[in-house]
């Protein structure tokens, strides 16, 4: 019997204090998960996104995108390059390219996305698709904050989008200081 449902293979990415799952189909990263939660966070996201898809570890598939998510930890890579495999709406596809193109370091407003995507009214729906984002990191939801300036919700927590918004401040005036 054929089946259209892809199989998601998961790895625990474990790097200093950082420990989360990822994972991926054949065609790209799916997942990335909250700091330090268990893995039913993976299980309940796959039910719902990939239902009945089958869930299997490995480590060897999920390498490449361990590699440049950890490079990324350590404060060495700005730009990922692995392909991701982006499971939504169109309008939540917009507001998740949107958010690949905010620079690294930088951060911008929910209403900056909503005027990025040509939607200017749909703030809360922008906001709402952010939420949705299941690709932590690499589609850089941490870097979208309140019109004030202030931080605002995260899936992995407001701890997780500090510790990144801060990694990414201390490597680029790192990466901008002469050698």
């Amino acid at each position: 019997m054929e089946t259209n449902k892809p199989t998601l293979y998961w790895s625990l990415l474990m790097f200093k204090d950082w420990n989360f799952y990822i994972a991926s189909t054949l065609k790209g990263l799916v997942f990335v998960g909250s700091q330090n939660k268990p893995i039913e966070e993976l299980f309940e996201w796959a039910r719902k996104r990939f239902p009945g898809s089958l869930l299997v570890e490995d480590d060897d598939k999920l390498e490449p995108y361990a590699v440049e998510i950890t490079q990324y930890l350590e404060g060495k890579r700005k730009n990922f390059t692995v392909p991701v495999e982006y499971a939504g709406t169109q309008f939540q596809l917009a507001v998740w390219n949107a958010l690949c193109e905010i620079p690294y370091g930088q951060t911008k407003s929910y209403s900056d996305i909503a005027n990025d995507i040509n939607k200017p009214a749909a703030v809360r729906a922008v906001g709402a698709a952010i939420g949705a984002n299941p690709v932590l990191i690499t589609v850089p939801c941490h870097r979208v904050i309140g019109k004030n300036g202030s931080l605002t919700g995260y899936r992995g927590g407001f701890e997780m989008k500090t510790l990144l918004l801060d990694l990414e401040k201390r490597a680029s005036s790192e990466m901008d200081v002469p050698h």
